[in-house]
């Protein structure tokens, strides 16, 4: 956790200031919290759930960015999430993330070996189709479309346990909208994948590769302006015979310590991993957003 502190710690000092040479073209006009923060897989959302918001603090006449670090412990193993993602005109989004996924001795018990890391690269992008998360009638929530490819760095591992390939392509539709008389944000999410634990073991199965709808939902309840309280749940497929995989949910704050940084903390229950059950842990991300 050391090293995720100190990125963490980073990127908090980066946000504080903006940079000179991005002063004229980062207007920062979005209402605090409103882009969400980065989900696990690099897009705007919530923590384990796309949503339609778009990346970045810009309006409509310019272009935001944002970064963020996030880890998660559960008993047996260690996440860990970095990335960036573009916001142009707050109409189309452009993101990518790493995931490291530490086995730590759940590796050696394996035959992998201790602390070995499933690696995967995420390259994403989003597209609002309608509606505005925060203006226009409460009933037209903002509507948004996305794609994220999913590179497995580890192709032989994850074939070797059954998967049916190493790459692989989720596909979304996203609907939000912050109530702001109710002081609730609201969020569903459709998608379709066939991603192993979210896509570091592969996608299908040897014979099987088929993508099926999976749901993310999300509640949210603005405490203050700067402070949200929500959970999330996010159904996933169970494809892979020797590692049953469950639905996963969280509980979880984020609060805006400055306008241009977001910390979340979560309670994260992700089920069984690789034959372990009960990985519930706690996530903390840092958000740093123009």
């Amino acid at each position: 956790m050391k090293s995720i502190a100190a990125f963490l710690a980073a990127l908090l000092s980066f946000g504080f200031a903006m940079p000179a040479w991005a002063d004229p073209a980062l207007e920062g006009g979005k209402l605090v919290l409103t882009n969400g923060i980065s989900s696990v897989e690099g897009a705007s959302g919530g923590g384990l759930a796309t949503w339609a918001t778009i990346a970045g603090m810009e309006t409509d006449r310019s272009v935001g960015v944002s970064a963020h670090a996030t880890g998660i412990e559960l008993p047996d193993y260690g996440w860990r999430s970095y990335g960036v993602a573009v916001g142009i005109k707050d109409r189309v989004e452009l993101s990518y993330a790493r995931q490291n996924f530490d086995t730590r001795n759940v590796g050696a018990a394996l035959g992998l070996g201790r602390n070995f890391t499933f690696n995967q690269d995420i390259y994403g992008a989003k597209v609002r189709l309608v509606g505005d998360t925060v203006y226009g009638p409460s009933w037209l929530p903002q509507i948004s479309v996305s794609v994220q490819h999913k590179r497995s760095l580890d192709s032989a591992i994850v074939k070797a346990v059954g998967a049916g390939s190493s790459r692989g392509t989720d596909f979304t539709v996203s609907a939000t909208k912050l109530l702001l008389s109710r002081s609730i944000l609201l969020n569903a999410t459709a998608r379709l994948t066939n991603a192993n634990q979210f896509g570091l073991l592969g996608f299908g199965r040897t014979g099987r590769q088929a993508r099926t709808v999976q749901f993310e939902g999300s509640v949210a309840y603005l405490l203050t302006p700067r402070l949200v309280i929500g959970g999330e749940y996010r159904t996933r497929p169970d494809r892979l015979a020797i590692a049953r995989e469950d639905h996963a949910h969280d509980l979880f704050v984020a609060w805006a310590v400055a306008r241009k940084a977001t910390v979340t903390a979560a309670y994260v229950d992700v089920g069984s991993v690789a034959t372990f059950k009960g990985q519930r842990g706690g996530l903390l991300s840092l958000q740093i957003a123009f």
